[in-house]
């Protein structure tokens, strides 16, 4: 898709939102050097406060209010959610420096992994005035509450793990993580969910459902490997009645996206995605999000990305 570029430079300050814990503080040391880096487009860049994902959430959609000129993150898949519920829908353009240990949505749109590189694409655009129109999702909760992501939303195992992850207290750090799979894949059953795409209805019993604007979630997983957040349309990739060892089988090939030749995957393309199932709370972006029952409908354009 071409790059939507003005005729003078973007006005307004550009507001940073910094996670200094993501990626386990492996790239806090470069914050300096990325703002000055920034600063270099002749803007005034401002870093903004946030103690907590709702401060940083919050954060955000205040500066996009009083009229921030752009927004950048520094930080993981989960900073740039934060962000995206502020500038979805807007003309404000947006750049997610990835200094995360997910940085799914910086990569599968095109930015270098490396934050400086990163970095200086972005300061590129800004002195040039130039953004480029990428989809978002939009999810829509029964009561009505409305949130948007940009990579990948998990409704299954995946899901499921999380939950289980969160709310344990030991171990610390990964393990945490790993321990929480070996929990779930003992309690692994198939659940009964009802999909409808763009209208037509499916029954599936599935232990994963998947939905992507991007192929990737889990920091790199290429669980929608097809996705492509300029087409207008959602990845849904689903795992039916798959057994534990057959889950620990296929899980080493979503990394490179072969898992779709499973007999027991299917992937489906639709504008919108009506997601039913009893007690699961998705996750979007790696973020918890919205309980089910959800729509979720692709929105072309949602978004201006600063490349």
């Amino acid at each position: 898709m071409l790059p939507v570029t003005a005729d003078d430079h973007l006005p307004g300050t550009v507001a940073v939102l910094a996670n200094p814990t993501a990626g386990r503080g492996r790239h806090r040391a470069l914050l300096p050097r990325l703002l000055d880096g920034l600063a270099a487009a002749g803007r005034p860049v401002r870093l903004l406060p946030a103690s907590s994902p709702a401060e940083a959430e919050a954060a955000c959609r205040a500066a996009v209010a009083d009229g921030a000129g752009a927004l950048v993150t520094i930080g993981g898949d989960g900073t740039v959610h934060r962000a995206l519920q502020a500038v979805a829908g807007t003309d404000v353009p947006f750049g997610p420096i990835p200094a995360g240990t997910g940085n799914d949505f910086a990569l599968d749109t095109g930015f270098p992994a490396d934050p400086l590189a990163a970095a200086d694409v972005m300061t590129s655009a800004l002195r040039d005035g130039r953004s480029r129109p990428v989809d978002l999702a939009r999810m829509t909760g029964a009561d009505g509450v409305v949130r948007w992501y940009g990579a990948v939303l998990g409704a299954g195992f995946d899901a499921i793990v999380n939950e289980r992850a969160n709310r344990m207290r030991w171990p610390r750090g990964p393990r945490r993580y790993d321990l929480a799979i070996l929990v779930e894949l003992a309690r692994l059953r198939p659940r009964r969910y009802t999909l409808r795409l763009d209208g037509v209805p499916h029954e599936v019993d599935a232990v994963l459902v998947a939905v992507g604007n991007c192929p990737t979630y889990g920091g790199g997983m290429r669980i929608c490997p097809d996705a492509d957040p300029t087409d207008g349309l959602l990845d849904v990739v689903v795992a039916g009645r798959v057994d534990r060892r057959t889950l620990i089988r296929v899980k080493p090939r979503i990394y490179q996206g072969t898992h779709l030749s499973h007999p027991l995957v299917d992937s489906f393309r639709a504008r919108t995605v009506e997601l039913t199932a009893a007690g699961i709370t998705t996750y979007a972006d790696g973020e918890r999000s919205l309980d089910l029952p959800v729509t979720i409908t692709a929105v072309p354009g949602a978004l201006r990305l600063l490349r």
